[in-house]
């Protein structure tokens, strides 16, 4: 699944667009995508896993899912989800995703300041919001986006082998610098994913995730299938990341 920094990329690869009008529409959509012809894109933005392009009155939400993908300029054989034909001639499509319209302001359905990738980021209100859930997994409150706005399933392994705290954790028997260090990574990590995913080294990076071995102490990592309430993939160090609680 696409984290929060692939989005920002795709917004940043699509910026081009801004400012053209949509010539052509295609894709098997069952959404009433031909609305989209004749209308000039106005903006691009992204909210987590959200890529938001606007238009005049609404804007599309779309969401990559676990296995979406995009191209520009270089459509596949096989039919997009959504396809946007420009009048310079230039083409988005979307692929395995979700589409759907979002009539009227974004601002009214975003609270921007949960995104970890924005300029609004507000880590006190994350830290609230952390304490009214203080049973919630660690794992889990990392890929919660009403707290944690684009941290994927990487991202959460990773903060959680880089500030040494195990997964099963309860949030609520985080100390308090612990909980300041969850929440203060869980955004510098995510600029340290936008930055190699640029360069094109993301995953020489990964310290635990899809890794065997502990890089810190040499100790085979454990691996769960499936963990806590989101039933997602846990790599983690049981030498090195304490469990608290």
């Amino acid at each position: 699944m696409p984290e929060g920094p692939s989005i920002v990329i795709l917004k940043e690869e699509a910026s081009r667009f801004v400012g053209r009008t949509v010539a052509r529409v295609h894709g098997n959509s069952r959404e009433p995508i031909q609305r989209l012809a004749g209308q000039r894109l106005r903006a691009l933005h992204s909210w987590g896993k959200h890529f938001l392009p606007e238009f005049d009155g609404f804007s599309l939400r779309i969401h990559l899912m676990l296995y979406g993908s995009y191209r520009i300029d270089a459509p596949r054989e096989t039919p997009p989800r959504l396809g946007l034909v420009f009048d310079d001639g230039g083409e988005l499509d979307f692929y395995a995703c979700s589409v759907r319209f979002i009539e009227g302001p974004l601002d009214a359905v975003y609270d921007w300041s949960a995104d970890v990738m924005s300029d609004a980021w507000d880590p006190a209100a994350a830290r609230r919001k952390l304490r009214l859930r203080p049973q919630a997994l660690a794992a889990d409150a990392l890929l919660d986006q009403d707290v944690f706005a684009g941290v994927g399933n990487i991202i959460k392994n990773e903060v959680l082998h880089r500030i040494r705290v195990h997964p099963e954790s309860p949030v609520g028997a985080l100390p308090p610098r612990k909980l300041g260090e969850l929440v203060k990574q869980a955004r510098e990590y995510s600029f340290d994913f936008l930055r190699w995913k640029k360069a094109f080294v993301l995953r020489q990076h990964f310290q635990v995730h899809t890794r065997t071995h502990c890089p810190r102490d040499g100790h085979r990592l454990s691996y769960r299938k499936h963990l806590g309430r989101a039933q997602r993939r846990a790599f983690y160090c049981e030498a090195c990341q304490r469990l608290y609680g």
